[in-house]
């Protein structure tokens, strides 16, 4: 399969699928949060496909690398927030564990898009 747009990588998908679904578990968060934690989540969410779609436009494999790493970041951060509404008992964490396997997946296939890229621009021996 040929590559020709963001829309075709898997990872991008994958994050796209994430933020729908991070999407429709703060809309039961609490209503004072609306522009606290919940507006922070939704935003990390938003990040990863978002930079991982502006990395693959970009002209180098440099920047593109550049731009999977600040969705990595994005994705911890993500992680650490909704690990915090479970903390401050916004949802059960019952409820989040299919968005934390989405977020695993993502990570794991950011990290080996990561690799590829890095091998790609590495010197051969």
């Amino acid at each position: 399969m040929t590559i020709s747009s963001y829309r075709d990588l898997r990872v991008w998908q994958a994050a796209m699928q994430m933020a729908e679904e991070v999407y429709s578990l703060t809309a039961t968060f609490p209503q004072r949060e609306m522009y606290g934690l919940t507006s922070q989540v939704n935003r990390a969410a938003v990040s990863v496909p978002s930079n991982i779609a502006e990395g693959h436009a970009r002209d180098s494999r440099k920047e593109f690398l550049r731009h999977i790493s600040i969705a990595m970041g994005s994705l911890a951060e993500l992680e650490t927030q909704l690990e915090l509404s479970v903390r401050l008992k916004f949802i059960e964490r019952e409820a989040l564990e299919p968005v934390f396997n989405l977020v695993d997946g993502v990570g794991k296939m950011l990290r080996g898009l990561q690799k590829t890229l890095k091998a790609k621009r590495a010197p051969s021996p």
